[in-house]
């Protein structure tokens, strides 16, 4: 069966990830006004974290040397670079249960790898309109720096985006894989998440230690700061130039550790 996986490549997992997903899509648009609801909610969750960088605003010209406009750049920049975690990896959330329940077993006997399989069985539609007020508000703060937009600065966005994605999926991963050793690690989960709050500021307005923990230990300073300081500042930084490989190694070892979880799960026993 492992000779078998290997000589599966790209085009076989596409074809069963947009299957598996039609299914998926199928089962929530049975419940239309859910959906509907759902997305609604989560527009004006994100619309109230404009809200606050307004009234935040007026009262502090700028936050350590950043203004209005660059605040609300971070923002947008970081609910789009969050979105592919809330839209194709929301499954992490449901691994808890699974495997203190005994479900996760039937993962493990399909022909097919289990870490694909698993987090190809939900797509959060919610997602999609976090994508959305994420995606105006970055407009809106672009046209209000007078930032150019040529397709090199289309090419560097898109890229930075990615490498967001590739952080805050890692994170969670991570803190979803904690299950297989630790029983109610569902804390673990929700603390990584809340964490998530504090990558749509800079960096640099942490003092000390946290400024350490949110880019070494927790790196959630790669989610928006980082990548995208090439857009707001001159003199681009090292980590800066360095965060797409970060990005693409980090998520290989949340990967490793999740496949590693999976590996030693056993089930439940009697």
């Amino acid at each position: 069966m492992n000779q078998t996986l290997k000589k599966r490549g790209l085009r076989f997992y596409a074809s069963i990830y947009f299957k598996i997903i039609a299914q998926d899509f199928k089962s929530k648009m049975s419940y239309r006004a859910d959906f509907i609801i759902s997305t609604l909610g989560m527009i004006m969750t994100n619309i109230s974290g404009f809200i606050a960088f307004y009234i935040m605003f007026q009262n502090f010209e700028t936050i350590n040397g950043w203004n209005y406009y660059e605040m609300l750049f971070l923002y947008g920049f970081s609910l789009i670079a969050l979105t592919p975690m809330q839209c194709l990896f929301d499954n992490n959330w449901n691994l808890r249960y699974k495997v203190y329940e005994g479900d996760f077993i039937k993962y493990c006997f399909r022909p097919i790898n289990i870490f694909f399989y698993f987090i190809s069985e939900v797509f959060d539609v919610k997602g999609l309109g976090q994508l959305l007020m994420g995606s105006l508000t970055l407009a809106y703060a672009w046209n209000k720096l007078s930032l150019p937009f040529t397709v090199g600065t289309a090419v560097l966005l898109v890229l930075a985006l990615i490498t967001g994605s590739l952080f805050m999926i890692a994170i969670m991963n991570l803190a979803a894989a904690t299950c297989f050793w630790i029983i109610n690690s569902g804390y673990v989960m929700v603390t990584m998440f809340k964490f998530t709050e504090y990558a749509k500021y800079p960096v640099t307005i942490y003092q000390g230690i946290f400024r350490v923990l949110f880019t070494f230990v927790i790196p959630i300073a790669f989610v928006a700061y980082y990548p995208s300081y090439i857009f707001l500042r001159s003199g681009v930084p090292i980590l800066t130039c360095m965060s797409p490989l970060f990005g693409i190694f980090f998520f290989w070892v949340s990967y490793k550790v999740w496949m590693l979880g999976a590996s030693k799960y056993a089930g439940t026993g009697n």
